[in-house]
């Protein structure tokens, strides 16, 4: 089971892991689309670490549709979120603090579907979200997702 691990500069104990996020909203831009995860069944954007020879863009291309079925492109970056003081423990032992870039991403072709990493996905509002069980590390990402700033977060 992934678990996040929170404490001061908890980050120290693990190596520096690249990953993004994506954000896809609904037609009317009031939902945003969530995925269960498989081995820990919380919800959370669709997401994943960057792999060597990917650049951002085609990372976060490739995990959403790997976890969606869906084909995206990536509309503009929301924001940069550093993690020292969160240490995610993997099912193999393996421990990183995130470096995550959170992406807006607009749908061009495919069909929703589950993966061996997502059990269930749905779309949802900001009020909704506050109901479910939610990564933690995910909730300021989808905050600053419906905020209204078009800046890009450094957090």
């Amino acid at each position: 089971m992934t678990r996040i691990i929170i404490g001061d500069r908890v980050g120290r104990e693990g190596k520096i892991r690249v990953g993004c996020s994506a954000v896809i909203f609904d037609a009317k831009r009031k939902k945003v689309l969530l995925t269960k995860r498989e081995d820990n069944a919380q919800w959370c954007l669709p997401s994943g670490g960057m792999e060597p020879g990917e650049s951002a863009s085609e990372a976060c291309i490739r995990e959403v549709l790997e976890e969606t079925g869906l084909k995206i492109e990536v509309v503009r970056l929301i924001g940069i979120y550093t993690t020292p003081s969160e240490l995610i423990e993997y099912q193999d032992g393996t421990r990183v603090q995130l470096v995550a870039l959170h992406f807006e991403g607009k749908v061009l072709e495919g069909e929703l579907s589950l993966s061996d990493e997502t059990t269930d996905y749905n779309y949802f509002s900001f009020e909704q979200i506050n109901n479910l069980d939610l990564m933690i590390n995910h909730k300021q990402r989808i905050i600053d997702t419906f905020s209204e700033k078009r800046t890009t977060f450094i957090r």
